[in-house]
């Protein structure tokens, strides 16, 4: 069982940057793969960017390739997402997902952890 909190959203103007982190406790964190997924009022949630095990790894959503980053520190049992040159279509629920298995992974389906998410606001 893996336990995610996530942190660090906020109201920010296009153009700004916030950095959101997503704390986890349980079982080993470097066994996972972790993900980030966003959520706009009626959309579905769909896959912003995940890396693998080691951080050695990452793969983004088109969207948002170019402007934002996603690390990890398995010291500190935090992953992290850069988000740079916001947009107003970047306002969602950000949520953090773990993935037992190491490897990058795209779909929502392949998470079994997911924390409670956390509100970005891009205003124009």
């Amino acid at each position: 069982q893996v336990q995610l909190v996530e942190s660090g959203g906020g109201l920010v103007q296009a153009g700004g940057s916030l950095r959101l982190s997503c704390a986890a406790s349980g079982r080993t964190f470097s066994n996972y793969a972790m993900g980030w997924f966003r959520q706009a009022p009626g959309k579905e949630r769909e896959f912003v960017a995940t890396i693998n095990w080691s951080g050695g790894s990452t793969y983004y959503a088109d969207s948002v390739k170019g402007r934002f980053t996603i690390s990890r520190d398995n010291a500190r049992r935090t992953v992290y997402l850069q988000m740079n040159s916001l947009k107003p279509e970047d306002t969602a629920i950000y949520y953090c997902a773990a993935s037992v298995g190491g490897n990058l992974k795209r779909e929502k389906g392949s998470y079994a952890y997911w924390g409670q998410g956390t509100q970005v606001t891009v205003s124009s």
